[in-house]
């Protein structure tokens, strides 16, 4: 039983380690050829003070156009654009 548990999680690394490569690749290579390799996102940018009694205030900000990138998995340092379109509020520490 424990030898099959560990084939089982062997391969789930394994499938995982692919399907990242493979989406590597596909935004390295431009695969599908004429497929936007990043996107742009608006955000909104929202500063939390820290104020002297041990509470935070929010106060917003500029909106900002932030670089993505079309793929499942973050690459070249960009968050996927699937990611960034859900989470359109950045908070910046003051």
């Amino acid at each position: 039983m424990k030898r099959a548990l560990q084939g089982v999680a062997l391969g789930l690394v394994a499938l995982l380690a692919i399907v990242y490569v493979a989406d590597y690749c596909s935004v390295r290579y431009q695969i599908p050829r004429g497929r936007a390799q990043f996107g742009q996102v608006t955000v909104n940018a929202m500063y939390a003070i820290h104020v002297k009694n041990g509470k935070i205030q929010y106060e917003p900000g500029d909106q900002e156009i932030d670089t993505c990138v079309n793929s499942l998995f973050p690459h070249f340092g960009d968050n996927p654009c699937w990611y960034m379109r859900r989470h359109t509020d950045k908070i910046i520490n003051i």
